[in-house]
């Protein structure tokens, strides 16, 4: 279940310290807003070419560990 701690990087000098993908300036929670407006998972690999599939799980993961 912590894979997600292997992608998800939380550092106050990205994004102002919000949860990102890999460090990259990509936020956990626009991902998850996309998912959440019906963005297919192709459609977010198309837009972030950098995005892995491991990564929308991660995303996935870290939001569930976070809401418990």
């Amino acid at each position: 279940m912590n894979n997600f701690l292997d992608r998800i990087a939380i550092d106050d000098e990205v994004c102002n310290g919000r949860p990102t993908i890999r460090g990259y300036r990509l936020t956990v929670q626009t991902v998850i807003e996309f998912l959440l407006a019906g963005t297919s998972e192709a459609e977010l690999f198309q837009a972030y070419p950098s995005l892995e599939k491991e990564d929308l799980e991660a995303c996935k993961q870290f939001t569930a560990h976070r809401i418990n």
